[in-house]
């Protein structure tokens, strides 16, 4: 029996990124986010990678919530003006907000923080708190090294069982809506 994904949490970069793909992949995952009726979860800027897949979702018709702090707005990502932003107290509760809001999470390229997120629910499915799914989006590559780091931890004793992961890798944002939709 197939799980229903009824809404996303998104996370990626706040820069652009220098692969043009990244953009291109970001308003293209957006978008299919919406057309596909999906609601989507994100980290409330309108800054780099982040800005372009909200407003695509957006545009295209989604329900979008973004969940930011006063000091991340205040740093480094403004506010998606169009876009209702639950401001929380840290990091770490927005990252919890997000987790809950979710039924799944979407990687997309990104730096330190995106990384962070990522390996914070890969650490939750790993001591069983979430079954909930990743879907990593693998633009030009960009996760293959996470995968090779992976395959190394298991070879050498760090990881005892794939079965604590629920992790989909897609090179196209086609091929991730595709892994969410047959979930």
């Amino acid at each position: 029996m197939k799980r229903k994904i009824k809404t996303v949490a998104v996370y990626c970069g706040h820069e652009f990124g220098i692969n043009p793909a990244f953009v291109r992949d970001a308003g293209l995952m957006g978008e299919l986010i919406a057309k596909n009726g999906l609601n989507m979860v994100f980290g409330g800027g309108d800054v780099g990678l982040m800005g372009t897949v909200a407003s695509a979702a957006l545009n295209n018709g989604a329900h979008v919530i973004g969940v930011s702090t006063e000091y991340v707005i205040a740093k480094q990502e403004p506010a998606h003006e169009k876009i209702d932003v639950q401001i929380v107290h840290g990091v770490n509760e927005r990252k919890q907000k997000m987790f809950e809001l979710s039924d799944a999470f979407i990687i997309m390229p990104g730096g330190i923080g995106t990384l962070n997120e990522a390996t914070d629910i890969l650490t939750m499915q790993q001591i069983g708190e979430t079954k909930k799914p990743i879907f990593l989006l693998n633009t030009s590559n960009f996760w293959e090294q996470l995968n090779v780091l992976m395959l190394s931890m298991r070879r050498n004793g760090f990881i005892d069982d794939w079965d604590d992961y629920i992790v989909y890798m897609g090179d196209t944002p086609e091929e991730i809506m595709n892994n969410i939709l047959n979930y």
